[in-house]
């Protein structure tokens, strides 16, 4: 069996553009449309929605790998970053910032060109101890294959499966030569197949020691904010394909094993480009939830520490919210954990659970207030 770098004409894939016309087309005006609606809010919740977007992006492409990060972290940097005053800002760890630096380079700077030392940069942000876990690696360097071949398998120890073995070493300045003249080139390609095929050409080189999946991806956001021509981010791929993993691997694989035609993985890419449009419509309906209810309860008053875990609750928070929890996340006693959480359920914005005694949790009461501002 021969891997597709390994086929004669590599790397000139080719694809059926009949059997993808009605689905870049269904794209592109979903595409649009999306990004209409989002230019039709005001530049606070556009923002917002942007900042939630790219925590999404950041979060899920590292899920996707089997790295968790910390949301608050993500978020936090994000902010920072951006320059957006969003309040009680967490204190992000080095891993945390050199994600967030590489997915806001990719994006912010998507007209700019790539090139080897631009990935170099990224991958040294990726791994910026110098290590993946307990190993050490070559990092801001192309791989060298001085402990085997490049493969990417599954498994226990004795029992792995090899799904993909990667180019030789000795090949990768050549590869990547021709893979960023092809990125940055004005080869007439419609600028989302352009990300597709970016995404699957990357992964087959497979550049690096390991961080390969997440550049890929971030590539191909640089791809489609190129198709864009803009920097806003309102819909993550990455939390599309993580909802999508294993069908995203599979396709991934049978691709890396079949030929130059790669009409299918275009296909996949594309109608998991379109999930990921309706996955913006739960974004864009958090963001204006947000905005009404501090619109709502604008004239109350909130200490700090309400202030801050209401936003964690409008936000998405992870698991059952609980005085301990409050008392962490405010770095304050239980007691006034307590004090606060009681307020609110007096005031009718936190309800409490149905489970009582040490699993006591507390949501936000349901308010309904029809908060689109615009037809869907």
């Amino acid at each position: 069996m021969k891997y597709i770098h390994e086929l004669k004409n590599w790397p000139e894939f080719h694809w059926s553009q009949e059997r993808l016309a009605d689905r870049l087309a269904t794209v592109r005006h979903r595409q649009g449309r999306l990004i209409g609606r989002m230019e039709g809010l005001g530049f606070n919740l556009r923002a917002e929605a942007v900042l939630q977007t790219l925590t999404e992006e950041v979060l899920k492409s590292s899920e996707i790998e089997g790295e968790r990060l910390d949301r608050e972290q993500v978020r936090s940097s994000l902010a920072r970053r951006l320059g957006l005053d969003v309040g009680g800002l967490t204190a992000a760890d080095r891993n945390v910032e050199g994600v967030v630096e590489m997915m806001l380079d990719a994006t912010q700077k998507f007209d700019a060109p790539l090139t080897s030392e631009r990935l170099f940069s990224w991958h040294a942000s990726l791994f910026p101890t110098g290590r993946s876990g307990m190993s050490k690696i070559r990092v801001g360097k192309w791989r060298d294959d001085s402990d085997g071949p490049m493969q990417v398998v599954s498994g226990p120890i004795g029992k792995t499966r090899v799904h993909f073995q990667a180019p030789e070493a000795v090949r990768l300045n050549r590869e990547m030569r021709a893979f960023l003249e092809w990125l940055n080139g004005k080869k007439p390609v419609d600028a989302v197949l352009k990300a597709g095929v970016a995404h699957l050409w990357f992964a087959t080189i497979h550049p690096f020691e390991d961080g390969n999946g997440r550049i890929a991806r971030a590539i191909a956001d640089m791809a489609l904010a190129r198709s864009e021509s803009s920097p806003q981010r309102f819909y993550s791929m990455s939390a599309q394909i993580r909802l999508e993993r294993n069908a995203y691997y599979d396709i991934l694989e049978s691709t890396q094993k079949g030929d130059l035609d790669i009409t299918e993985w275009l296909e996949w890419f594309l109608n998991c480009l379109g999930r990921a449009f309706q996955g913006a419509e739960t974004i864009l309906a958090s963001v204006l939830k947000k905005a009404h209810f501090w619109e709502a309860h604008g004239v109350e008053q909130f200490n700090s520490r309400q202030r801050k875990v209401l936003n964690r609750l409008l936000d998405g928070f992870d698991g059952k919210l609980t005085s301990a929890k409050w008392a962490a996340i405010c770095k304050c006693s239980q007691d006034t954990a307590s004090r606060d959480i009681d307020d609110l359920v007096k005031r009718g914005i936190l309800t409490r659970n149905p489970a009582g005694g040490r699993s006591t949790s507390y949501s936000l009461a349901d308010f309904r207030k029809s908060f689109f501002l615009f037809p869907r």
